[in-house]
C-alpha cells in the first residue's frame, strides 16, 4: 500500500492525535467525507489548495487517495495519456488493505464499462454510446420530462408542501431514463425503485438497489434482443461495434449512474438557488439574472459530481501548477479530480469572475471521458425546473435556507432535502398511485410548449395522459390568471436542446 509520506508536498503528514488538525483522519490526512465536510467543503478545498495542485486525502475511513484542487492540473489529468482510467491498479485493493464493502468501493471499483476503459477499447465502448445518444430525439426526452414531472408533481401538488428532493429531484431522472431505455410500464417501476434505494445513504439499501437495478437491465437487454424498438438500448445492442450482453448491462449502468444522483443534485441545488438568491428572482419584475444562468451557477459553484473522475498513474508523476507547487504522484494510488475546489479556484491573472455566462467548468469532466450525455442532461434540468415553476410559480422555502443540510460523502454534492410551500393546486382527478407505475414507457408526443404562467394543466394527448387512478392537479382558482412570470427564462430558453 502507498502511504503518503511526511516532509515537504504531503498534505498533511501522519502525526500524533495530540496534534491532529481539525477534520483529520486517523492518518493525519483531510477528510473528504462526514458532516463537517459535508457542511463546509469549501474550506476544506481552500486549504489544500494552499498546498499546491494536488494533496492526500481520506476517501472513507482507511482509504487514502490523492485529490486534484487546482484547474489547470485537473485539465492535466483529465487530458494526460500518462494517467489510465483502469481501477484494476489500485494497488491497497488488491492487496486486500481496503475490504470490498468499503463504502466507496461501488463508485471506484472496476467494470468492465467505457468509465474505467483506456486506448481502443475506450474507444470502442465510447463510439457506440456517442453513436447511440446522437440519435436521441431533443423533443422527445422533453416529452418525457414533461410527463413525468407533470405525474410527480400531481402527487403532492394539493397538499401544499412537498420535500423537492425525494418526491421530485431524486424519482424524476430515472424515470426519464426507464423510457429512453424503452422500459414496459412493470420494469420501469422496479427501475426507477431501484434507483432510488442505489443512492440511500443506508450503505445496505444502496448496495440491494444496485443489485436489482442490474437484474432489471439484464433481463431488459434480454427484451430488446428479443424485440427491438425505437430507444437506446434496442440502438446499443444493434449497434455494428457488437456489444456482449455483459458489456451492455455495464454501458446501461454508466448511463443511469451518470444521470441520476448528479442529476438530482443539479435539478435539487439549482432550485435552491432560484428560491434563496434575488438576482434570480425577486418581485413580479423578475430577477436580475436567468433560470439558465442559475444552472450554470450550480454547475461552476456546486458541481453535482464534486470529487470524480479517478485516475491512475501509469509510472511516477510529477504534477505542478503555474506556480512551480507540486505533488510526485506514484503509481497505483486513486487520483481523483475535484471539480468543486478547481471550478471555484480564483483565477491567478486577476481577470475577476470568470464563471458569469461561462461554460469552461469541469463538472462534466474533460478529456477523452468527457461525459458523453451533456446535452440530454441539460434538457432534463431545463424541462424539471420549467414544469416545475410553472406549476408552481409561488414557490417558497418551507425552512431557512441556513437549516438545509447537504448529503455526506466525497463525491456528489447534494442536498439531503429541499422543504417547501405552496398554495396547493386545486385535484382534478382521483390522488392515488404512484408516478412509478403512471407513466407510459414511450411517446410520440410532439414538441411541448410552456403555459407562460398563466395556467397548469398536464398534458392531454394521448400517449402523455396518466392512466386511471393517478394524480392530476390544476392550479388553484385564486392564483391570478395572467400574471407575469416571476422567473427569467431567456427567450426560446431550452427549446429542442
Amino acid at each position: 500500500m502507498t502511504i503518503p509520506p511526511s516532509g515537504p508536498g504531503t498534505a498533511l503528514p501522519p502525526g500524533c492525535p495530540a496534534h491532529r488538525p481539525p477534520g483529520a483522519s486517523a492518518a493525519g490526512l483531510p477528510r473528504l467525507y462526514g458532516p463537517a465536510f459535508a457542511a463546509d467543503p469549501d474550506t476544506t478545498y481552500a486549504e489544500l489548495r494552499a498546498q499546491g495542485p494536488a494533496s492526500w486525502v481520506e476517501l472513507a475511513p482507511g482509504v487514502p487517495a490523492i485529490v486534484v484542487t487546482d484547474y489547470g492540473a485537473a485539465l492535466e489529468v483529465l487530458r494526460s495519456s500518462r494517467f489510465s482510467k483502469d481501477a484494476r491498479r489500485w494497488t491497497a485493493l488488491n492487496q486486500g488493505l481496503i475490504p470490498m464493502d468499503n463504502q466507496v468501493v461501488p463508485m471506484m471499483g472496476f467494470r468492465p464499462s467505457l468509465l474505467f476503459a483506456d486506448g481502443d477499447r475506450h474507444l470502442r465502448l465510447r463510439r457506440t454510446v456517442d453513436d447511440t445518444l446522437a440519435r436521441v430525439d431533443s423533443y422527445r426526452v422533453r416529452a418525457f420530462v414533461r410527463r413525468s414531472a407533470t405525474a410527480l408533481i400531481g402527487e403532492f401538488g394539493s397538499a401544499g408542501s412537498a420535500d423537492l428532493v425525494s418526491q421530485y429531484a431524486e424519482r424524476l431522472p430515472a424515470l426519464v431514463f426507464t423510457q429512453l431505455f424503452g422500459c414496459d410500464d412493470a420494469l420501469a417501476g422496479r427501475m426507477s425503485r431501484a434507483c432510488a434505494r442505489m443512492i440511500d445513504a443506508e450503505p445496505a439499501t444502496a448496495q440491494q438497489g444496485s443489485e436489482d437495478l442490474a437484474r432489471c437491465l439484464g433481463e431488459l437487454v434480454v427484451a430488446k434482443r428479443r424485440s427491438p424498438g425505437a430507444d437506446v438500448t434496442s440502438w446499443l445492442l444493434h449497434h455494428p461495434l457488437g456489444l456482449s450482453d455483459e458489456e451492455m448491462i455495464h454501458q446501461l449502468v454508466v448511463l443511469v449512474g451518470a444521470g441520476t444522483v448528479p442529476q438530482s443534485a443539479w435539478i435539487s441545488s439549482s432550485v435552491m438557488l432560484l428560491l434563496t438568491d434575488d438576482r434570480f428572482a425577486g418581485d413580479l419584475s423578475g430577477g436580475s439574472l436567468t433560470v439558465s444562468d442559475a444552472l450554470n451557477e450550480v454547475l461552476w459553484e456546486r458541481s453535482p459530481m464534486a470529487n470524480f473522475c479517478f485516475h491512475y498513474a501509469t509510472n511516477e508523476y510529477d504534477l505542478r501548477d503555474d506556480s512551480g507547487a507540486g505533488l510526485l504522484i506514484p503509481p497505483g494510488v486513486p487520483v481523483l479530480v475535484s471539480h468543486a475546489a478547481a471550478n471555484t479556484q480564483e483565477p491567478r491573472d486577476g481577470g475577476g469572475d470568470r464563471r458569469a455566462a461561462n461554460h469552461a467548468h469541469l463538472a462534466f469532466g474533460a478529456g477523452p471521458h468527457v461525459c458523453p450525455a451533456q446535452g440530454v442532461s441539460q434538457i432534463i434540468t431545463d424541462v424539471a425546473i420549467e414544469t416545475l415553476l410553472d406549476a408552481l410559480p409561488d414557490v417558497a422555502l418551507a425552512v431557512p435556507a441556513s437549516g438545509l443540510t447537504w448529503r455526506p460523502g466525497p463525491f456528489h454534492r447534494s442536498l439531503s432535502a429541499l422543504p417547501v410551500t405552496f398554495p396547493p393546486l386545486t385535484p382534478s382527478g382521483p390522488v392515488s398511485g404512484s408516478a412509478y407505475d403512471s407513466v407510459p414507457a414511450h411517446s410520440s408526443a410532439p414538441p411541448d410548449t410552456t403555459t407562460g404562467g398563466q395556467s397548469w394543466n398536464p398534458p392531454t394527448s394521448p400517449s402523455s395522459t396518466p392512466q386511471a387512478g393517478t394524480s392530476t392537479a390544476r392550479r388553484p382558482a385564486s392564483a391570478p390568471g395572467g400574471r407575469r412570470r416571476r422567473w427569467s427564462f431567456p427567450a426560446g430558453w431550452s427549446r429542442g436542446r
